[in-house]
């Protein structure tokens, strides 16, 4: 089932900050953040320029999100090396996406931007 309107907005509103290019043009020309929706998934990834083909750009997840509508909550996770997506121990889930993605931001055990 695909996101609300209202939802869409608010995953722009929370997201598009985390997106922001660098300011520093050397690092802006190399790596990129964005997101994508993908029905009810939000998924915040990194972009790299391909070491042997400068033109292409390579995404790496970072995290995604889900909302259940049977439950009217937001759910976190995060992928490991066998490059599947895991509920984020931590904090699973919540009830509005603002408290997600402030862990994301923070990061606390390293498992989204390393």
């Amino acid at each position: 089932m695909a996101l609300s309107e209202l939802q869409l907005a608010q995953v722009n509103r929370l997201l598009s900050p985390l997106c922001k290019d660098s300011p520093d043009p050397a690092v802006h020309a190399q790596l990129r953040h964005g997101y994508r929706v993908e029905g009810n998934r939000v998924i915040l990834f990194g972009s790299r320029i391909r070491w042997d083909d400068h033109s292409q750009w390579l995404e790496h997840p970072v995290a995604q999100f889900r909302y259940v509508t049977s439950i009217g909550r937001w759910r976190l996770f995060c992928q490991f090396r066998d490059l599947k997506w895991h509920g984020y121990e931590p904090l699973p889930e919540a009830p509005d996406l603002a408290t997600l993605v402030a862990e994301v931001r923070r990061d606390p055990t390293g498992i989204f931007r390393g």
